[in-house]
């Protein structure tokens, strides 16, 4: 048995099933390309039956991602695998990812099937897939829940079929590490023809279990692990990638196993679905977490400074954690520009005029811009989508016995208009001031700051959800400076940018 894990990442399918996350077309395109440069085996780029925006999202995945396998969900229903086809066929390696359940708790309260009914369904998805193309991976939805007996039945079809790789998803978290591996072993052991295919996991973190049931299942002849960037996905979320990796990594002694990924990438991995997905990474997060290699306790401390690994048995670097050189408001044009190439960004001349431009805005009311910060500008200002909107200038008027109000001035096709408005706060003065300019009304479902830099002078990076009134979709917007209200009013206007660019896009 070989000893290569393939990473499929599932962050764009999956993890885009996070409650209130809703990721646009550029958005799964630019986290792609990272994950790409992350160096996983597979991205699971969405479902292309579900949504319009959805296949076309996949279908720009395939066409423009190198490198890497490119794939689809897909129920075993034929327009399911038609459409998927559809979207990734231009890929350069394209896959096919059917499924079905085959627990009996699927089959009698959702699918309403017989296990002769799913053993015949499941043979004619991968049947179907397989006159597309030569690599159909093929799940057992709740296969840790499914009687053995008969979930081999399955798998044995399916591979009899023609699938390549055979998924056996712990699909709500209810396996112990000891019992899945055993679960893992018996259906590789039971599989005429198991040398010939990849066995993969895909598991849940309900019980806190995830990771260690996917190594568990490496153990036990898995070799591929389903996965997302921060563990995100539904309910509890999905194994993370991350922490995968650095498992195989660390412990290579135990599981002898490696994996194709370029570990220098995983901190920006983490950060840029941070950011655009909205949702934060807890700060005791393992490898990512922003305390996940910091020591205040003195004794910690002391040791490390003599010898990193009485504390840390991994090296910060090695994972994209890097010493934060400083640049400044005299640093010129191509200091910036080789900064950002070092910090993986490739930007046009229109893209890189703009980000140095606000470069030097930040700079003259902030001393020393960080790496953070430049990331930060980069991904949260300058890679969106086409703006409608910019935020030209903003006065608040705000007190203990005033009135909140807001004047805002936006840019709309090289002219700047301006309304004013009053609020229950200068937060919500500045929305209904954006609102006036615009023509929508938006209510705000949520919004939070926090922090990307230390210090008195700390860059604050807002991130608010808006929802156009009687509209259940939501749209996430960001905006970061150093004074909260200014990043309140760029976050708003990035989400109504984003709101009239889906707008447009479903007028076409």
């Amino acid at each position: 048995m070989n000893n290569r894990v393939y990473i499929f990442d599932t962050t764009l399918r999956d993890g885009e099933q996070s409650p209130g996350v809703s990721l646009n077309a550029s958005e799964k395109l630019e986290i792609a390309r990272q994950l790409a440069r992350l160096g996983v085996d597979i991205i699971e780029a969405g479902f292309p039956i579900s949504s319009q925006g959805d296949f076309e999202a996949v279908r720009n995945i395939a066409r423009e991602v190198r490198g890497v396998t490119v794939t689809g969900l897909s129920r075993t229903h034929f327009e399911d695998i038609d459409r998927t086809w559809e979207a990734v066929k231009e890929a350069e390696q394209p896959r096919i990812h059917t499924f079905i359940a085959t627990s009996d708790i699927h089959l009698q309260h959702k699918l309403r099937m017989t296990r002769e009914q799913v053993i015949e369904s499941a043979v004619a998805g991968v049947k179907r897939a397989k006159s597309y193309t030569a690599d159909v991976e093929f799940s057992a939805e709740d296969a840790s829940r499914s009687d053995v007996d008969f979930l081999c039945r399955v798998v044995q079809a399916v591979v009899d079929a023609g699938a390549t790789t055979i998924n056996l998803p712990d699909t709500v978290g209810y396996a112990t590490p000891d019992e899945y591996a055993e679960f893992i072993g018996t259906v590789i052991d039971r599989t005429k023809g198991a040398e010939k295919v990849i066995f993969s996991v895909h598991c849940h973190d309900d019980l806190g279990m995830a990771v260690a049931n996917s190594l568990a299942a490496v153990v036990a002849g898995a070799r591929q692990i389903e996965g997302a960037i921060n563990g995100i996905g539904e309910r509890a979320g999905n194994a993370s990638i991350e922490e995968i990796a650095m498992a195989l990594y660390t412990r290579r002694d135990r599981f002898g196993m490696e994996t194709g990924i370029r570990a220098g990438e995983i901190i920006r991995t983490s950060r840029l679905v941070s950011k655009l997905t909205g949702m934060e990474v807890q700060p005791n997060k393992a490898v990512v977490g922003r305390n996940a290699f910091a020591h205040e306790s003195g004794i910690h401390q002391d040791g490390v400074l003599k010898e990193r690994t009485t504390y840390e048995i991994m090296n910060p670097a090695m994972v994209g954690l890097h010493t934060n050189l400083v640049l400044g408001k005299l640093s010129g044009r191509h200091a910036f520009s080789n900064r950002l190439i070092e910090l993986g960004f490739e930007l046009n001349d229109e893209e890189l005029n703009k980000a140095f431009r606000r470069f030097k805005d930040l700079a003259d009311r902030k001393k020393d811009i960080t790496n953070q910060d430049i990331e930060a500008i980069v991904e949260n200002e300058i890679l969106k989508v086409p703006a409608a909107y910019e935020l030209s200038y903003l006065h608040i008027s705000s007190g203990t016995t005033v009135v909140p109000t807001a004047t805002v001035g936006l840019v709309k096709d090289e002219e700047i208009r301006e309304e004013a408005a009053c609020g229950n706060g200068p937060v919500d003065a500045i929305c209904k001031a954006v609102d006036k300019i615009t023509g929508y009304n938006c209510s705000l479902a949520s919004w939070s700051i926090s922090a990307i830099t230390s210090g008195k002078d700390a860059l604050g990076e807002v991130t608010l959800r808006i929802a156009e009134d009687s509209q259940d979709k939501k749209y996430i917007g960001r905006g970061i400076s150093t004074d909260v209200l200014e990043a309140s009013a760029r976050a708003y206007v990035d989400a109504v940018n984003k709101m009239i660019y889906e707008k447009n896009r479903g007028d076409k």
